[in-house]
Protein backbone atom coordinates (compact mmCIF):
# COMPACT_ATOMS: atom_id res chain seq x y z
CA UNK A 1 0.00 0.00 0.00
CA UNK A 2 1.44 3.22 -0.69
CA UNK A 3 1.18 6.49 1.33
CA UNK A 4 -1.14 8.21 -1.16
CA UNK A 5 -3.89 4.98 -0.55
CA UNK A 6 -3.39 5.39 2.90
CA UNK A 7 -3.86 8.43 2.96
CA UNK A 8 -6.93 8.35 0.49
CA UNK A 9 -8.53 5.63 3.23
CA UNK A 10 -7.99 7.55 6.23
CA UNK A 11 -9.75 10.42 4.95
CA UNK A 12 -12.46 8.77 3.91
CA UNK A 13 -12.51 6.83 6.92
CA UNK A 14 -13.09 10.73 8.75
CA UNK A 15 -15.42 11.33 5.98
CA UNK A 16 -17.90 8.40 7.01
CA UNK A 17 -17.29 9.08 10.72
CA UNK A 18 -20.38 10.19 12.70
CA UNK A 19 -18.66 13.00 13.99
CA UNK A 20 -17.65 14.50 10.37
CA UNK A 21 -20.98 14.38 9.10
CA UNK A 22 -22.24 16.17 12.59
CA UNK A 23 -19.71 18.88 11.77
CA UNK A 24 -21.58 19.30 7.88
CA UNK A 25 -24.86 19.29 9.42
CA UNK A 26 -23.93 22.03 11.95
CA UNK A 27 -22.31 24.30 9.17
CA UNK A 28 -24.93 23.80 6.58
CA UNK A 29 -27.93 24.05 9.29
CA UNK A 30 -26.76 27.87 9.99
CA UNK A 31 -24.52 28.44 6.90
CA UNK A 32 -27.88 28.08 4.47
CA UNK A 33 -30.30 29.56 6.26
CA UNK A 34 -27.98 32.35 6.52
CA UNK A 35 -27.50 32.82 2.98
CA UNK A 36 -30.88 32.38 2.00
CA UNK A 37 -32.47 35.52 4.10
CA UNK A 38 -29.36 37.66 2.75
CA UNK A 39 -30.33 37.13 -0.65
CA UNK A 40 -33.93 37.68 0.35
CA UNK A 41 -32.70 40.87 2.17
CA UNK A 42 -30.49 42.04 -0.88
CA UNK A 43 -33.17 40.78 -3.41
CA UNK A 44 -35.73 43.34 -1.36
CA UNK A 45 -33.66 45.81 -1.73
CA UNK A 46 -33.30 45.44 -5.56
CA UNK A 47 -37.01 44.90 -5.91
CA UNK A 48 -37.79 47.62 -4.18
CA UNK A 49 -34.92 50.47 -5.57
CA UNK A 50 -36.79 48.90 -9.11
CA UNK A 51 -40.24 49.09 -8.60
CA UNK A 52 -41.12 51.21 -5.53
CA UNK A 53 -38.96 54.13 -6.39
CA UNK A 54 -41.63 56.72 -4.60
CA UNK A 55 -41.07 54.81 -1.69
CA UNK A 56 -37.20 54.10 -1.72
CA UNK A 57 -37.08 58.01 -2.27
CA UNK A 58 -38.85 59.25 0.87
CA UNK A 59 -36.50 61.65 2.31
CA UNK A 60 -36.07 60.58 6.17
CA UNK A 61 -33.69 63.29 7.41
CA UNK A 62 -31.97 66.30 5.07
CA UNK A 63 -30.22 64.05 1.42
CA UNK A 64 -30.60 60.96 3.32
CA UNK A 65 -33.45 58.55 2.18
CA UNK A 66 -34.42 55.24 2.15
CA UNK A 67 -33.17 53.90 -0.90
CA UNK A 68 -29.65 55.45 1.06
CA UNK A 69 -30.35 53.56 4.57
CA UNK A 70 -31.05 50.12 3.05
CA UNK A 71 -27.92 50.09 0.86
CA UNK A 72 -25.70 51.10 4.07
CA UNK A 73 -28.07 48.11 5.84
CA UNK A 74 -27.04 46.23 3.51
CA UNK A 75 -22.93 46.50 4.35
CA UNK A 76 -24.18 46.22 8.08
CA UNK A 77 -25.85 42.87 8.15
CA UNK A 78 -22.83 41.61 5.68
CA UNK A 79 -20.39 42.49 8.18
CA UNK A 80 -22.73 41.17 11.56
CA UNK A 81 -23.17 37.87 9.40
CA UNK A 82 -19.91 37.75 8.98
CA UNK A 83 -19.56 38.01 12.84
CA UNK A 84 -22.35 36.16 13.93
CA UNK A 85 -20.74 32.94 11.67
CA UNK A 86 -17.09 33.69 13.18
CA UNK A 87 -18.77 33.03 16.50
CA UNK A 88 -20.86 30.12 15.49
CA UNK A 89 -17.94 28.22 13.99
CA UNK A 90 -15.59 29.24 16.95
CA UNK A 91 -18.48 27.62 19.64
CA UNK A 92 -20.04 25.01 17.21
CA UNK A 93 -17.73 23.75 14.58
CA UNK A 94 -13.88 24.36 14.94
CA UNK A 95 -13.87 21.82 17.98
CA UNK A 96 -15.32 19.31 16.32
CA UNK A 97 -12.66 19.98 13.29
CA UNK A 98 -10.09 19.99 15.42
CA UNK A 99 -10.62 16.33 17.03
CA UNK A 100 -10.95 15.29 13.70
CA UNK A 101 -7.51 17.53 12.30
CA UNK A 102 -5.58 15.68 15.07
CA UNK A 103 -7.19 12.04 14.45
CA UNK A 104 -6.16 12.71 10.46
CA UNK A 105 -2.75 13.45 11.57
CA UNK A 106 -2.39 10.82 14.04
CA UNK A 107 -3.41 8.50 11.61
CA UNK A 108 -1.22 9.73 8.62
CA UNK A 109 2.09 9.99 10.62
Amino acid sequence: MTTKQHDASVYEEIQESAEFQDLKRRFRRWTFPMTAAFLVWYLLYVVLSGWARDFMGIKLFGNINVALIFGLLQFVSTFWIAWAYSRHAEKKLDPIADKLRHEVEEKTQ
